[in-house]
This record gives structure tokens, C-alpha cells and sequence, in this order.
């Protein structure tokens, strides 16, 4: 006769079995390396009482190389779903205490499973990623695991929001699924990201470097770029994770969230903190900050490619999407690197329905042999096609220079901005007026007394004839010249009035976006 309270036991025997993962000796090794355990993690990232764990009792299939002895509880990676703020999140975190997270077939297939549910059920997936890569022991079953996993990061893409955090190593082939998601988190000193190792390295090029220095934090989020967020312990990038949910819808037929609020307009101090003179530098989050609901900007690789600054926020409660030219960097020019960065951004935008507000002030393209040589036409051009491809409402502000070709490329009406404003001082023209004076009127300064007053005449008489926003707003390419102090409201009232556009596109199978 079988004894219900029995199997109950044994049920409740097996779940903790599953629940230690590799043991409390091993759960001490990762937190002496200042590591959190799987289930911690989740803790932290999901609203309490919240999580519900799937397939906790899976088990590999694999007999060789000594893996018919080894037991892998949880198969080394906890899955299943949860809430952040009350709304449905998916996940998996890999479990380095078993196998040290090593991805084998089943552990894949688990991971599949949660994927597929969250695209059925239209809500984010995150993955806590701390893995030593491929098990070498299921050999190629393990190879094939990833590739169900990047098959459906590729074609979730855009439907639900994914993101990776990356709590210990992840390496080899496991690195292209953090790739491919929208966002990545990264851990200082703890995280690394690398195809292959520093040992690796050392043998095949004779190069000597170090884990971090190869593949840390601080190098993906300053240098490569492949790191949205560098966090100085775990907790911090669990949190953040959870505030950049707050601004991004489940999935994409969901409006963004809104936040109700009753600020007042707040920009008095904009003339005395943006110095009107086009040449002076200043910190773009000034008029950012000014702009946006407080305390809402949620900057976006902040570390890389400085001369260009993104992030969400909120204006009058809604979650937009802000680009601005950093004219303390660069004077605020394009380069490959943020041009890869702004054209990321845009897409990710448009993907879950943000709106686009870019703040611009922009001297052009940077120039030199080794933009030329290193592909800036190519990376200039992702600019161009990102703002044409999107479908979300697009407005533009232009508070001081527009030249040349960045200027058509940061949404400008031609490429499909839904609005154009630009401050009196706003300068728009082919070039910046002493270099057009120097061009136009090369005879004239040469021929002249005083070469040097002759300059700055004709300087300004360029200026005052074609580098002013009226010219651009007689020919219908700025909607409207604001006074600076009404930025947030002209952009309340545009919001809300584009709220419910709809764009459609030429039908076909998908663009061809310069790579």
C-alpha cells in the first residue's frame, strides 16, 4: 500500500536536494569570492514570495567521462518566473556550485522551455549568467544546446524585452546569448566575458593579460562596448535591472509604462546653465535633467562613447527614449564608436514603442585617417537607417550647432522626425560659420587690410545669413524656434499629441541595416 505522507517526504527530500545545488562547501567557495548562489540572486531580482521554480528535478543524460557519477542538481541552472513591481518577469540563473554552471543538454533545454514561455506569455526575460561555458563531457550535445538558445534570442528579439547579467564568467560560445540580448549588466571584478581565455591567449599570440583586463566590467563598458552597465556589486545591478524594467513595456504590443505626475514646469535656469556661445563646452544631462520628470534619467553606456549620451526617462509620466550630443566630449562630433551606440539605442526604442527625443548639437562627423579607415561611413550610415526605420514618435530639439551631414542624420525632418523645434541661437548650415567664411570668402579675407577683421565680419555675416534656425524654419525644416524655457512643455504637449501614431512601411521580408 503506498503511503501518501511517505512520497510527500521523499517529494520535499528531492526538492531540497535540488535547493542546495553542489552543497554547502561549494556555496561557501562563491561566497568567498564575494558571489551570491543562484537562488540568492533570484531572491534579490524578483518581489518577495514571488517565484515559482520549473523543471527543478531535470536530469542530463550523459553516462561518459565519469558523468554517470556526477550528480548536477537542478541540472545546474534554476528556472521559471516571477514578478518585478507586480509584473511578470521570466529568467533562469545558472548555478556555479554545480559543474560551475556548465551548459550540457538538459541544462539548455531547461533554459528553452522558460524562453518559449516568456514570448507565449508576452513578459521580459532575464538570464543571471555565471557559467564556465559548454559541459566538455556531453561534447557536442552541449554545442547544440547553445544553439537553441541564440536561435530563440534571435527570434524573440523585439518581442519581449531580454536582458543578460553577467555575475561570474561567461565565456566561449556562451557569450554571443548576452550578445544578442538588448541590455547587458556586468559586475566589477567579478564578471568576465571573453571568446577566448587569457591562457589561450598567451599561447597561440604570446600576449600576456589578465582576466579583467581581457574581459572585466570595466573593459566591456568603457572599451568594447558590449556592456550597457558596469555595477560595483551584484545587489546594485539586481536593482538596477529592476529600474530599467520600470521604463520598458512586457512585450511589444504593450504601450511603455506611465507614471502619474503633477510637476510643474521647471525651467528657469536653462539660459544661465547652456552658454549660448557654440564654441563653449558644457554637460548635456544639464538640459536633460531640466528637461525630463526628475530624477527619472537612466543613463545607458554611460562609460562608452562618450560624446554621445542616451538613457530612458520620463516626461509627464511617460518613458521616452533620449539621445543628446555631449558637447564636453569631442565637442559633440560622431565617431564609429557612438554611432554603433545611438543606432543600438534607437532600434531597442522603436522595438518596444518609446518615443525618440534627441537633444542636438552636433559639429559633425569626426574627421581623421583613422575614422575614414576604420569604417565611419559604414557606422555613420546605421544612424541614417535606425531614425529612418523607426515608427515611433521622433522629435527633435536643436539647441545650439547642426551641421552637415550629422545634422541630417540626427533626425532631422528629412529622415522622418515628427517634430523639429530649435532654440534662437540654434545654428543650422553645411558647415560651422568660420569654417564656411574661410571657404566663401578665401579672396576676400586674403585681399583685405586686416585680414583678421575681414574674417570676423564675414564670419558673422555668415552667420546671420545662413547658420540661424529661421532660414531652416522658412523652408519648413523646423516646425517651430522656441524660447529654451519651454522645451519640457513643447514636448509634453508633442508627446501627447503623438501618442497615437501609426506608420506602416513598405512590405518585405526585413531591411538591410550597414553592419
Amino acid at each position: 500500500m503506498v503511503d501518501l505522507y511517505e512520497k510527500i517526504n521523499e517529494l520535499y527530500d528531492k526538492r531540497r536536494s535540488v535547493e542546495i545545488g553542489g552543497g554547502d562547501k561549494r556555496i561557501q567557495k562563491q561566497h568567498d569570492k564575494g558571489k551570491l548562489t543562484a537562488r540568492e540572486r533570484i531572491d534579490l531580482l524578483v518581489d518577495d514570495g514571488t517565484f515559482v521554480e520549473l523543471n527543478p528535478f531535470i536530469e542530463h543524460r550523459a553516462h561518459d567521462l565519469g558523468m554517470e557519477k556526477g550528480a548536477a542538481p537542478g541540472e545546474g541552472v534554476v528556472t521559471g518566473y516571477g514578478k518585478v513591481d507586480g509584473r511578470y518577469v521570466f529568467l533562469f540563473a545558472q548555478d556555479f556550485t554545480v559543474f560551475g554552471g556548465a551548459l550540457g543538454e538538459m541544462h539548455a533545454k531547461k533554459i528553452a522551455h522558460v524562453m518559449d514561455l516568456a514570448v507565449q506569455n508576452r513578459a521580459p526575460f532575464i538570464g543571471l549568467n555565471d557559467s564556465g561555458g559548454a559541459r566538455i563531457q556531453e561534447g557536442v550535445l552541449s554545442l547544440d544546446g547553445y544553439g537553441h538558445v541564440f536561435y530563440r534570442n534571435s527570434i524573440y528579439s523585439g518581442v519581449i524585452p531580454q536582458i543578460s547579467v553577467i555575475l561570474g564568467p561567461c565565456a566561449g560560445g556562451a557569450v554571443y546569448s548576452p550578445a544578442i540580448t538588448d541590455f547587458v549588466f556586468m559586475v566589477d571584478k567579478t564578471s568576465q566575458m571573453f571568446i577566448t581565455g587569457p591562457k589561450v591567449i598567451e599561447t597561440v599570440t604570446g600576449e600576456l593579460i589578465s582576466s579583467e583586463e581581457l574581459g572585466g566590467a570595466n573593459m566591456h563598458s568603457t572599451t568594447s562596448g558590449n556592456a550597457h552597465f558596469a555595477c560595483e556589486t551584484e545587489e546594485d545591478a539586481l536593482e538596477q535591472v529592476r529600474s530599467l524594467l520600470s521604463y520598458l513595456p512586457s512585450h511589444f504590443e504593450e504601450e511603455p509604462p506611465f507614471v502619474e505626475t503633477d510637476e510643474e514646469d521647471r525651467m528657469e535656469d536653462i539660459l544661465d546653465l547652456v552658454p549660448a556661445d557654440p564654441s563653449r563646452p558644457y554637460d548635456v544631462r544639464i538640459v536633460i535633467e531640466q528637461t525630463v520628470d526628475q530624477n527619472t534619467f537612466f543613463e545607458v553606456h554611460k562609460q562608452f562613447a562618450k560624446n554621445i549620451v542616451v538613457g530612458f526617462a520620463r516626461i509627464g509620466g511617460r518613458s521616452v527614449g533620449i539621445i543628446a550630443n555631449q558637447p564636453k566630449v569631442m565637442a559633440g562630433s560622431l565617431d564609429i564608436d557612438s554611432s554603433d551606440k545611438l543606432a543600438r539605442f534607437i532600434r531597442v526604442c522603436d522595438c518596444y514603442g518609446l518615443p525618440l527625443i534627441t537633444f542636438e548639437d552636433v559639429t559633425g562627423f569626426f574627421p581623421g585617417v583613422k575614422q575614414e579607415h576604420g569604417g565611419i561611413i559604414r557606422h555613420g550610415a546605421k544612424i541614417l537607417y535606425a531614425y529612418s526605420e523607426a515608427t515611433v514618435p521622433k522629435i527633435t530639439v536643436i539647441t545650439r550647432k547642426a551641421y552637415g551631414g550629422a545634422y541630417v542624420a540626427l533626425n532631422s525632418k528629412s529622415v522622418g522626425a515628427d517634430l523639429v523645434f530649435a532654440w534662437p541661437n540654434a545654428e543650422i548650415a553645411v558647415m560651422g560659420p568660420h569654417g564656411a567664411a574661410n571657404i566663401i570668402y578665401k579672396n576676400e579675407i586674403e585681399e583685405s587690410d586686416d585680414p583678421e577683421q575681414m574674417r570676423a565680419e564675414k564670419i558673422e555675416e555668415y552667420r546671420n545669413r545662413f547658420a540661424n534656425p529661421y532660414i531652416a524654419a522658412a523652408n519648413g525644416m523646423v516646425d517651430d524656434v522656441i524660447d529654451p524655457r519651454e522645451t519640457r512643455e513643447k514636448l509634453m504637449k508633442s508627446l501627447d499629441m503623438l501618442q497615437k501614431k501609426r506608420e506602416t512601411r513598405p512590405e518585405k521580408r526585413h531591411g538591410n541595416i550597414p553592419l
